[in-house]
């Protein structure tokens, strides 16, 4: 399994099973932890998959539908790879996922591709989409090659976006 580290042009790090078991052990207790600070309830589930480690929160109540937007998912996922940086000394790829956000988020990107190539195969040269982190950009670029066409990103930062035209 191979894993990008983020920024640099460093060298692809390969890591094992074992690591990607415990950087999701590590980001599970950091969410138990913060759940616990907030007074919410949830169930944390840690997968791997893809080279990545995944920690899924379900369950709870309507409090935890709270954290479940794509701003407060990402935010969270960035202080988790931190607080997991910060204990094994290396970058960490892992995803979070609360309350089925990502599928629903998944779901959401699908239909922009779709309206995007319907756009296009009704003359547009091309469509931009707006902004999006770059695991989200990753699989609509996928979704997009699948379908025949093509993408870019561009932009910088959070105003990153991709452009999907003809193939």
């Amino acid at each position: 399994m191979t894993t990008e580290r983020a920024g640099d042009d460093r060298e692809h790090e390969d890591l094992s099973l074992e690591e990607l078991e415990a950087d999701g052990d590590l980001a599970a207790d950091y969410i138990e932890g913060l759940l616990d600070i907030a007074d919410l309830d949830g169930d944390i589930d840690i997968d791997v998959a893809n080279g990545r480690a995944y920690v899924s929160v379900t369950g709870g109540d309507e409090d935890l539908d709270r954290l479940a937007s794509p701003d407060a998912v990402q935010a969270l996922q960035d202080l988790t790879r931190l607080a997991v940086q910060a204990k094994t000394g290396r970058f960490s790829r892992l995803i979070i996922d609360i309350g089925g956000s990502r599928s629903a988020r998944e779901t959401e990107l699908k239909r922009m591709v779709d309206g995007a190539i319907a756009q296009i195969a009704a003359g547009r040269e091309q469509v931009e989409l707006e902004p999006m982190s770059s695991y989200e950009r990753k699989l609509v670029h996928d979704q997009v090659a699948e379908r025949g066409y093509f993408s870019q990103s561009r932009g910088e930062g959070r105003d990153r976006r991709l452009v999907i035209s003809r193939g």
